[in-house]
């Protein structure tokens, strides 16, 4: 009698995702990029215009530099 060898040998305690684990990876891609798409078009929406600095105003006005920060100690 022929001894037939398989292609690929099965191991049946080895645990693999199969084709439910592909289907959860898929699901979650796709909920991320509709995510990413949905956050990209409320972004797009925000129209933000930061108003001046008094601080920054006075010191131009006055003409004199900004002040340095302090060096910290220790």
């Amino acid at each position: 009698m022929t001894h037939l060898v398989p292609l690929a040998e099965v191991d049946e305690n080895k645990v693999t995702p199969g084709v439910l684990g592909f289907i959860v990876f898929a699901v979650m891609a796709l909920a991320v990029w509709g995510l990413m798409k949905s956050m990209s078009k409320q972004m797009n929406k925000v129209d933000f215009k930061e108003g001046a600095d008094p601080a920054a105003e006075a010191r131009a006005e006055s003409g004199s530099a900004p002040a340095e920060p302090k060096a910290k100690q220790g």
